[in-house]
């Protein structure tokens, strides 16, 4: 029987990094969900990924939001991207 492992990580970077390290954690493909924070840890956005998405699919998808994301570097320095990952197991 396959079980799902979740576990989460936290990383804080430079916000002129962020649309780099996005997209890098997009072609990991065993992450779920990642969630970018403030410094005061003030949700600025929550992107769910789906597990289906074909990789290269996920980069098309998210180049409106990855865009965003570089509107952030003019106005936050720094952020935290939480990153919520899955392993399938086998039990």
């Amino acid at each position: 029987m396959d079980k799902k492992h979740e576990w989460k990580e936290e990383i804080e970077i430079a916000t002129g990094e962020l649309i780099s390290k996005v997209k890098e954690l997009l072609k990991e493909g065993n992450v779920r969900r990642l969630i970018i924070k403030d410094m005061n840890d003030r949700v600025i956005v929550e992107i769910p990924l789906n597990a289906g998405i074909a990789i290269g699919g996920a980069v098309t998808l998210m180049s409106p939001l990855i865009a965003i994301l570089g509107a952030l570097a003019g106005v936050i320095a720094r952020v935290k991207i939480e990153i919520i990952r899955v392993e399938n197991s086998e039990d």
